[in-house]
């Protein structure tokens, strides 16, 4: 083993073992055990960044196994196998832990350890990540910093110079697929129209 690949083992083991929303929280800690769920290796060329497990993931252990990644799988034209092919495709989502329900029974947002703690130590041992799709506002503000708009709309429709530009790895910001998003989707019909096809072309190219 290289010492690159030991040190990604080295990180991807110390995430799956972190427990500093519980030990050492920023804010209330988790309401549960801690599960993280990602999948990374250093020769992934994709990098799908989400916000955080929902209760079904949190059960399985495999990110995105819900109608959300249904529909994700949809919008980039692959399979389940290739999706969930490691050595193509990283899965590294804001939260890295389902952060449990709010009184409504909504998601709450990804516990902010993660990212502070492991996001950069993470994606500094993934070297060959050309494209990474920032699936809702939480991804896109982090991966685009002070390059992302002031909402998801604005976010989005600005999808085509954050593609183009100058920033390594590439980005291509995504809604959330979950069905909440489905009134955003029908006021939006530029977004099956015009990106995806688009999507689909350069996950093509990276798989």
């Amino acid at each position: 083993m290289t010492p690159e690949a030991a040190e990604l083992d080295r990180v991807l083991t110390a995430i799956r073992g972190c427990r500093h929303c519980v030990e050492a929280p920023r804010g209330k800690p988790l309401p549960h055990e801690p599960r993280p769920v990602l999948r990374a290796s250093r020769t992934a060329r994709l990098a799908i960044c989400s916000q955080a497990p929902g209760t079904r993931v949190h059960e399985s252990g495999t990110p995105f196994t819900d109608r959300s990644g249904d529909r994700l799988r949809d919008w980039m034209g692959v399979t389940p196998q290739e999706f969930y092919d490691e050595a193509r495709v990283a899965i590294v989502p804001m939260g890295f832990c389902f952060p449990g329900q709010d009184e409504k029974g909504g998601d709450l947002p990804p516990r902010r350890e993660c990212a502070t703690i492991w996001h950069r130590k993470l994606f500094a041992s993934l070297p060959e990540i050309a494209l990474v799709l920032a699936v809702g506002s939480y991804a896109q503000n982090w991966h685009l910093g002070d390059e992302a708009g002031a909402s998801l709309q604005d976010t989005m429709l600005g999808w085509r110079r954050y593609l183009k530009g100058r920033r390594r790895p590439r980005i291509l910001p995504l809604p959330h697929p979950s069905w909440r998003n489905n009134a955003w989707l029908t006021r939006n019909p530029w977004f099956e129209a015009e990106l995806l096809p688009v999507l689909r072309r350069e996950v093509r190219k990276l798989l």
